[in-house]
């Protein structure tokens, strides 16, 4: 087990999160792939999008539902600052992860989460688990809470 999906796996025991890490034969660093892979609804994947907040350096986190895309103006309203875009480097540094296998949890620092509210229309929603063959099942009411992140409209 890679050392991505391992702290993955370690952040969702430690959140009481019993679900199986699947490692998928196809890729899924779109959402469309990864839909395809996990047999489920585009809008079911749960899209991990960074920004690099231009007030703090630091990375936030958009959880949104495959099939929509975020909206700069709107995310930086909700993020309460301007954002730009994050750079592998910094994403790496950040949440630990590779562009393509952001997971929604393990990151190596606390990053803040916003979390789109067509992800709660589902019984279970998808995630990428470290890397882009790594995923995971989850209801969205439990990864909001061990997310901690805030529901919010920044999509368009």
């Amino acid at each position: 087990m890679s050392k991505s999906v391992a702290r993955v796996r370690a952040a969702l025991d430690a959140a009481g999160v019993q679900t199986e890490i699947l490692e998928m034969a196809d890729g899924t660093r779109t959402a469309e792939e990864a839909a395809r892979a996990a047999g489920c609804a585009v809008d079911q994947i749960a899209k991990s999008i960074i920004f690099r907040g231009e007030a703090t350096g630091h990375v936030v986190l958009f959880l949104t539902a495959g099939g929509n895309r975020v909206d700069p103006a709107r995310a930086a309203a909700v993020a309460g600052q301007p954002l730009g875009k994050a750079d592998a480097a910094l994403i790496r540094e950040e949440t630990g992860f590779a562009i393509g296998g952001v997971a929604p949890v393990g990151h190596l620092k606390l990053v803040t989460a916003f979390f789109d509210p067509r992800l709660l229309d589902f019984n279970r929603v998808w995630a990428a688990a470290g890397t882009p063959r790594h995923v995971f099942s989850i209801a969205p009411g439990v990864l909001l809470d061990v997310t901690g992140a805030k529901v919010a409209d920044f999509t368009g």
